[in-house]
């Protein structure tokens, strides 16, 4: 059987814990053949970025047209951005993104700023599925995000927006927010105990589109990519790579 496909658009970490890496090797797990276009080469490992460089946006624009000319996409998983014109760009081609998954990368895991919140914007009013962190739903909604309470507050608010449906996780408490079609839902999980949490926001966004390109409803697609992070964070907790936060078993499951 042909798998569906399923495009990440994000940058590139060359510690292979994060970004595109993470991306295709949730695809690969989950059974999704992966496709890429890439708008930044990082210089990061498990201790953090040292160097960020963006792709010109023609080359940006080139790679997600030669996917688009020749691959069916099911749904599309958006994650590092970093210029408002990638950002652009993605918004004039949405006709042609199937299944959008937005992963806001604004604050790492470990709460280092990566980007603008300006550098997102203009995808926000689209109906995408828009997966932020507490502290990525406060820099979009312009106000501090972290009782249980405050993550439905942005929610809705980010719903009001535009946004088919918001997601906004808790990273370590395992407790996620999810707003959809009118309704508020408190996700509650198990935490697990490891410091390899490095890339988990990337994963549980490139989940969700795996499973909405299989055609599972938002919140079924969801509470998948929830157990599926917690499996992955589980099979990775005990691995050793690096002085700094390690990445998750993507196939410990």
């Amino acid at each position: 059987m042909t798998p569906p496909v399923v495009l990440t658009i994000a940058g590139s970490d060359s510690g292979g814990g994060a970004g595109i890496q993470a991306d295709l090797k949730t695809f690969a797990a989950l059974g999704a053949y992966g496709a890429s276009v890439i708008t930044a080469v990082t210089a990061q490992n498990t201790l953090g970025v040292t160097a960020i460089h963006p792709i010109p946006i023609e080359v940006v624009a080139a790679q997600l047209d030669a996917v688009l000319d020749d691959l069916p996409v099911a749904a599309v998983k958006v994650g590092m951005i970093g210029d408002p014109a990638v950002a652009e760009l993605i918004a004039s081609r949405f006709d042609r993104l199937p299944n959008l998954v937005v992963d806001p990368v604004l604050v790492a895991t470990s709460g280092a700023r990566l980007a603008e919140s300006a550098s997102v914007a203009p995808l926000v009013t689209y109906p995408c599925v828009l997966t932020p962190n507490r502290q990525e739903a406060g820099a979009l909604v312009g106000a501090p995000v972290e009782t249980v309470e405050e993550m439905a507050a942005a929610a809705e608010q980010l719903t009001g927006k535009g946004a088919r449906a918001v997601v906004v996780t808790g990273s370590e408490a395992a407790v996620d927010v999810l707003r959809c079609d009118g309704t508020t839902t408190t996700l509650r999980g198990e935490p697990v105990g490891t410091v390899n949490n490095h890339g988990s926001g990337c994963t549980f966004s490139s989940a969700i589109a795996v499973r909405l390109a299989a055609g599972d409803p938002v919140p079924v697609a969801v509470r998948s990519a929830k157990r599926y992070v917690t499996s992955a964070l589980a099979g990775g907790r005990d691995w050793r790579l690096g002085a700094g936060p390690g990445p998750l078993n993507h196939f410990g499951f």
